[in-house]
């Protein structure tokens, strides 16, 4: 990887879609304008995360993405659409891109690991409106090696270290935890998927709106290798702004040297 700057957009999601497309917009045009060479816009970015709003929502024009690539292409960022649902042979995936420069896609991830859960306070089927994606990949960037995945995928060990012993050397993941979830596991999750696999991690959380029956968590992050927090953000809108070190990188995985001391055999 290079050196570069990250930008981590935290938008407050309310209940117009068109309005929330375009102020992530005008958030993207702001982060490149201050130099990021990658923009990463949050889970579900535009409109809050009521489920039964989003089945409504799903899109299979891919305007939205369409949209996203055009800024990429006009300030020539590498940009992180977060998700957006999106209906493909009837189905519904919570998918995430990563577009180029030129405002291709080099990578697509389906959140692969959906949130069916019972909590005090806090019902979930997000199995009711989407399906899970079944694969996990990494694109070779002008930046670096880039790996995705969306939320809850982040939970799971096993799909970050597939991502690492892929190459990746940063994890994007646009996610929505709530304020159950998110006060109890959102730091610990993401800095140890940082540390035990040696990349940095960025999330990005909308922003909380206390009129959604769903409350985002917040506090979008950036983490480095040796699970340092180089920026967060609180619960409101922000821009996040984190310069990513090649050098940090390689020292981390040379002085403690865990992907080399692996022992797959014994697993």
């Amino acid at each position: 990887m290079i050196d570069f700057t990250i930008a981590v957009i935290q938008n407050r999601t309310i209940h117009d879609k068109e309005r929330n497309v375009a102020e992530a917009i005008a958030l993207v045009e702001k982060a490149a304008n201050r130099g990021a060479g990658l923009v990463m816009l949050p889970e579900i970015f535009m409109y809050p995360y009521e489920l039964d709003k989003l089945r409504g929502l799903a899109e299979t024009d891919g305007s939205t993405r369409t949209r996203l690539a055009e800024k990429a292409k006009e300030y020539g960022i590498h940009l992180c659409t977060g998700s957006i649902p999106e209906r493909e042979n009837d189905m519904i995936y919570n998918r995430a891109y990563l577009l180029g420069p030129d405002g291709e896609a080099l990578l697509v991830h389906d959140k692969c690991h959906l949130f069916d859960v019972r909590l005090p306070h806090l019902v979930a089927k997000e199995s009711s409106v989407f399906t899970p994606g079944g694969s996990v990949l990494v694109a070779k960037t002008s930046l670096g090696a880039v790996g995705m995945l969306v939320c809850y995928d982040i939970r799971f060990p096993e799909i970050s270290r597939r991502l690492t012993l892929a190459g990746a050397e940063i994890i994007l993941v646009p996610a929505a935890f709530n304020t159950v979830t998110g006060p109890a596991h959102w730091h610990t999750l993401f800095r140890t998927r940082a540390v035990e696999n040696q990349v940095y991690v960025a999330a990005a959380s909308p922003a909380r709106n206390n009129r959604s029956l769903y409350r985002a968590y917040g506090h979008s992050l950036v983490v480095d290798p040796w699970g340092k927090i180089l920026t967060e953000a609180g619960t409101g809108r922000a821009i996040l702004y984190a310069r990513l070190s090649a050098t940090v990188l390689e020292e981390t995985r040379a002085r403690l040297p865990l992907l080399r001391h692996r022992r797959p055999e014994i697993y």
